[in-house]
């Protein structure tokens, strides 16, 4: 639904307020989109997924070190999972054709792998 002349005009009064007061949040919100604000969590969830594996490797000195690594491995992985769904089908696939060496178009990748989405044609 449309917004009404009035109501336009005050959401544009309180973008240009807020533009005036806090410049460097105005141009942060306008900046930043959906996608990239879950690229980043994508991101921050891989490196916990490293470091629960590496707590993993310390398996043969503490065995409670292990088992939180793994927690941590499984969280991270199911926080990968929920951000990648959240993206949506159409934003993966333009991660997956734009052909970047990004963290989040390799996870898209492996992502539609696993979905039988591969970029190779079937037989």
């Amino acid at each position: 639904m449309p917004l009404s002349p009035d109501e336009q005009r005050i959401l544009d009064e309180i973008e240009q307020r807020l533009a005036e007061e806090d410049p460097r949040l105005a141009e942060q919100v306008s900046t930043t989109s959906l996608y990239s604000h879950l690229a980043r969590r994508i991101r921050w969830a891989t490196l916990a997924f490293v470091g629960g594996f590496l707590m993993l490797l310390s398996f043969s000195f503490a065995l409670w070190v292990a088992a939180t690594g793994f927690a941590v491995m499984l969280l991270s992985t199911l926080m990968i999972y929920r951000y990648l769904r959240q993206m949506g089908r159409d934003q993966v696939r333009a991660l997956q054709q734009g052909g970047k060496l990004s963290l989040a178009a390799i996870l898209a990748r492996v992502s539609g792998r696993f979905r039988g989405q591969s970029g190779s044609p079937s037989k």
